[in-house]
């Protein structure tokens, strides 16, 4: 694991919820309720981050969440006491999944991808842990549609990636169709700046 980006993360742990308070209202919508609520049965959200989809997921599913964050972890504890929900919250790599082939019913990832250094390995790892037939869930910002505004993407990505490791012009929905998953929902909004997307594990 980067520990050169755990410690990034781990410094922001304290100040993130604030930030993403702003950006959940006026970027990402209902996002997180979107995902959260096609979840079922025993679920995995990679970077679960400091567990701000939590108040989200319906009754009855059996929740595990992994993050590379000592720091963001120990909110996200908190914050599922708080709820009284129950969830299995460890650090864990999204490149490097320690769960054996076939584990989960849904996979979910919010917001996350972005700065995941190998997304695509990140995604084929999702895939790897979930059950044939499973869901796996997707929400991030990606490259825009209008040309201009990814050529503004592409100037803060020579300050966001060697920063904190966080790119702007991903597209994780070909990694997806690669694989050969069932797209069942794909939804792109705010001047397709928002990509989230439901996918059907073949089998």
């Amino acid at each position: 694991m980067d520990r050169r980006r755990v410690s990034y993360w781990d410094r922001h742990a304290g100040r993130y919820d604030r930030a993403m308070d702003f950006w959940d209202r006026r970027l990402f919508a209902d996002s997180r309720p979107w995902a959260c609520g096609r979840a079922v049965g025993e679920v995995l959200e990679v970077a679960v981050g400091t567990g701000r989809n939590l108040p989200y997921y319906p009754d009855g599913v059996r929740l595990t969440g992994i993050d590379c964050s000592p720091a963001m972890l120990a909110v996200a504890r908190q914050r599922a006491s708080s709820l009284g929900r129950e969830a299995d919250l460890r650090e864990g790599d999204a490149q490097e999944l320690d769960f054996p082939g076939g584990s989960f019913d849904t996979v979910l990832c919010t917001l996350a991808l972005c700065a995941v250094p190998d997304d695509r390995r990140a995604i084929a790892e999702m895939a790897r842990v979930l059950r044939p037939g499973g869901r796996l869930l997707l929400v991030d910002h990606v490259a825009a549609s209008p040309r201009g505004l990814r050529a503004l993407q592409w100037l803060y990505e020579r300050v966001s990636i060697p920063l904190a490791g966080e790119h702007f012009r991903r597209r994780p929905l070909l990694g997806v169709r690669d694989l050969g998953f069932a797209v069942e929902e794909a939804q792109r909004f705010s001047l397709g700046i928002v990509e989230r997307v439901c996918a059907r594990k073949p089998g």
